[in-house]
């Protein structure tokens, strides 16, 4: 069920952009860890107080007394959202409802390979994307923090956060790779599988302000990614962290069956 011809294929074709993920998470991780000191805590909350809305909708809060809610907040609050969520729908759309719109998919079906075997050879492809983005992210998060601040970060909350990162976005692939598996022509595949997810984090902004629209939190999977649940160990967020591991698992086994099933006009 995997070729691993296709599957190199694949991560050449998405490995510029995966670089230039890393890259610009790089130098966020690299600006804002060394702004951490604990000594300026207090200033900092007072900011978040000051301009609440603002700064929730930012996905910026109080950052704890921790060094790993201190990233929780200005890492995992907004940039290790957006970033890796771009690459996934970029690579959803490259990785199968391209190849079909420009009609080269006939080329990969041409080998004696299934339609089965295609689609979970791609499907590892978005899926080791995702694994070495949130992977870096973690290494270089607790590279810095040991260089600059040696014993402060928690590494093993922070590692936990990383993996409801991790689970998170495998969740967003999965839909992205779902709609691309659906639609023939790539303007719909992007724009369901890109659309869904965005909506999804506009709606989780509007509701990180609070007030009337606070109840929005409960229509977006998003709020499943609860980063300071995770570093305090509770429960509640930890399956959170596990529905959405599991919803991955079922969209990206989904996607497969639609894709092994589907008319191709090719």
């Amino acid at each position: 069920m995997f070729n691993f011809t296709l599957y190199k294929r694949g991560m050449r074709e998405t490995f510029a952009l995966l670089l230039i993920i890393s890259a610009v998470l790089a130098m966020y991780f690299s600006t804002i860890i060394p702004m951490y000191d604990p000594s300026l805590e207090s200033v900092l909350n007072q900011l978040a107080s000051s301009m609440p809305q603002v700064m929730a909708i930012m996905g910026m809060g109080e950052s704890g007394s921790t060094m790993a809610g201190f990233l929780a907040s200005y890492l995992y609050g907004l940039l290790m959202l957006m970033f890796p969520m771009v690459f996934v729908i970029i690579s959803a759309n490259k990785l199968i409802a391209r190849h079909v719109d420009k009609g080269s998919m006939t080329y990969l079906l041409a080998a004696p390979v299934k339609r089965s075997t295609v689609a979970f050879s791609q499907m590892k492809v978005i899926a080791t994307g995702v694994f070495l983005i949130i992977a870096f992210a973690s290494l270089l998060g607790i590279a810095l923090s040991e260089a600059l601040f040696p014993g402060k970060l928690e590494i093993g909350a922070f590692m936990l956060m990383n993996a409801g990162a991790l689970s998170l976005h495998l969740f967003i692939a999965g839909m992205c790779f779902l709609c691309s598996c659906l639609f023939d022509e790539s303007k719909y595949a992007v724009g369901f599988g890109a659309g869904i997810p965005l909506l999804e984090f506009a709606v989780q902004m509007l509701a990180n302000a609070g007030g009337s629209a606070e109840k929005a939190k409960y229509a977006t999977f998003f709020t499943l990614f609860d980063a300071s649940g995770l570093i305090a160990g509770e429960a509640g967020a930890i399956a959170g962290m596990a529905a959405l591991f599991v919803g991955a698992v079922l969209l990206f086994f989904g996607a497969i069956k639609v894709f092994s099933k589907k008319d191709l006009h090719i």
